[in-house]
């Protein structure tokens, strides 16, 4: 949930910097229609959504799923399909901080659960301050029972995993 959908950084940190957008998929310009719909609301770090601007990431955003890509040891992603290549490209996904930013991450995790479980539960936990959809009113929702089955929501009901 708080991962930005196209470099796939981390994004709870963004709560506290601000680097944190929700992006439309599909460029408001192109649909206006799907301005508040659900199915086209992502999360994205500033630097991913300004890369972005007005154009459509092409394809939809399950090109860039674990299906779709796969995120090598060294930190570099690559796609597994020709949809999820071009997508990576076109958002510059492996730049060199990029790269560089999610190898540190990625060792910095391996480290905390070999050696300090605490420190990789608190890496790796859900933040505590999930929002609550239910007090949300957007113009419209294609999803109306979207909700229950969010973060949210599962935890309530205990059904969240301790870590993401």
């Amino acid at each position: 949930m708080f991962r930005c959908a196209y470099c796939l950084k981390r994004e709870q940190w963004g709560q506290v910097t601000r680097e944190f957008d929700i992006d439309h998929f599909v460029a408001q310009a192109a649909r206006p229609g799907l301005v508040a719909s659900y199915d086209n609301l992502i999360y994205s770090c500033a630097r991913c959504n300004s890369i972005k601007l007005d154009k459509s990431v092409p394809g939809p955003v399950s090109s860039l799923t674990v299906d779709q890509v796969r995120l090598l040891p060294h930190g570099r992603l690559q796609g597994i399909t020709p949809l999820a290549t071009s997508s990576i490209l076109r958002l510059a996904l492996n730049s060199p901080r990029l790269v560089e930013w999610r190898s540190t991450w990625i060792r910095i995790i391996q480290l905390a659960e070999e050696r300090d479980p605490h420190l990789h539960r608190q890496l790796m936990k859900f933040p505590d301050d999930l929002p609550d959809l239910a007090k949300l009113r957007p113009p419209s929702n294609a999803r109306p029972d979207g909700r229950e089955e969010s973060f949210f929501e599962k935890r309530k009901r205990g059904q969240l995993p301790t870590i993401y």
